[in-house]
């Protein structure tokens, strides 16, 4: 995909530009994705540096790990990003909500992460990299928790 590299909130408080085009979005299936977003959260990866914002002072966050924190527009309460917080080579990696670009046209979905925790009525077709909390929390370098 090429060109479409802006997005923002629903109310135009916060808008940004990506440096690079996304090509994919991924879906993740965790319990707190779910309560944040009401669903799946839908994702696009951007790596540190990768996006410039503007109305970065409508941006709230919310530490929502002890590894991660959520983003959203503290005027229309439009989710906008997960961060990685953990340190590391991917610290700062951010997942940004895909629904929050301006188009969603051409792009695929390339992932599904926490397929463990999907609810056995969502189910998306055709192949695609799935993995588990386990490969999630490996990938990211964090010990899972005691007793899960």
């Amino acid at each position: 995909m090429t060109g479409v590299t802006r997005g923002g909130c629903l109310c135009g408080a916060v808008r940004y530009s990506l440096s690079k085009a996304p090509e994919a979005y991924g879906a993740c299936h965790c319990g707190m994705c779910r309560k944040w977003t009401g669903g799946i959260e839908l994702g696009i990866e951007v790596a540190p540096g990768g996006i410039t914002w503007e109305g970065e002072d409508n941006i709230a966050t919310y530490k929502s790990s002890d590894w991660a924190e959520r983003g959203w527009c503290r005027n229309c309460g439009s989710n906008l990003f997960w961060r990685l917080t953990a340190p590391g080579p991917m610290h700062g990696l951010l997942a940004l909500c895909a629904g929050s670009l301006d188009t969603l046209e051409g792009l695929d979905l390339q992932s599904e992460v926490y397929i463990d925790h999907k609810p056995a009525g969502h189910a998306f077709a055709g192949d695609r990299k799935r993995m588990t909390e386990a490969d999630v929390l490996a990938a990211v370098g964090v010990t899972p928790p005691e007793g899960g």
